[in-house]
């Protein structure tokens, strides 16, 4: 079940990055290009900052100690 909550907010931050890149995107048509870039990085971010987080709940879910 942690598991599960965990993956959750690793999607829902992809998510909200999605939605903010392609916002920023929309809203300077002229940095567009830059603005997908940095959006990209920040769902990178995202993942590699789940990671760890997920490694634990999914020990615990399994009943090894984290």
């Amino acid at each position: 079940m942690r598991s599960a909550i965990e993956l959750f907010y690793i999607v829902a931050g992809l998510l909200v990055a999605l939605a903010m890149t392609w916002a920023g995107a929309w809203a300077y048509p002229l940095g567009r290009e830059v603005i997908w870039w940095c959006g990209a990085a920040a769902m990178v971010a995202t993942i590699a900052m789940g990671i760890g987080p997920l490694r634990r709940a999914r020990a615990i879910d399994r009943g090894v100690r984290a």
